[in-house]
């Protein structure tokens, strides 16, 4: 069942990305130009996103265990460190020079674009070593 629901609530994500435009990277670099032809469509539609969540992240908050029985893991951490800034920073970065961002980058790959799929390897090369620097940092 956790299987199911968990594939379930990806496909509605990606059709939801896909259905705001959030897959079309001409689009999102419009978004992102402010100084320019700017396209104000994305803020609706992330003002939306957090209009819906905000209910359901509510109700979570005070639950001990999710529907289907797992725990409930919310995010406690709330102060910013040096760490979530240049994170976040990167990933500005990249989704402005990109026009895309991991969840749309995987709806993109089904289309089998040679850009979807390098964004993809360079995606995963980056986890990658993130992962390796924070083994070393741990040791």
């Amino acid at each position: 069942m956790n299987k199911l629901t968990a594939f379930i609530a990806g496909l509605l994500f990606g059709l939801g990305l896909l259905l705001a435009g959030m897959a079309n990277p001409s689009k999102v670099l419009a978004f992102l130009d402010l100084a320019g032809a700017w396209d104000p469509s994305l803020a609706l539609v992330m003002i939306g996103a957090i209009g819906v969540a905000i209910g359901p992240l509510t109700w979570a908050r005070h639950q001990s265990r999710s529907l289907l029985g797992k725990p409930m893991q919310l995010p406690t951490k709330r102060e910013l460190d040096p760490r979530l800034i240049g994170g976040s920073l990167l990933f500005g970065i990249g989704w402005g020079i990109a026009g895309i961002c991991p969840g749309p980058a995987v709806a993109i790959l089904l289309t089998g674009r040679w850009q979807a799929i390098v964004f993809m390897l360079a995606m995963l090369a980056g986890m990658l070593l993130f992962t390796a620097l924070e083994t070393r940092r741990n040791h």
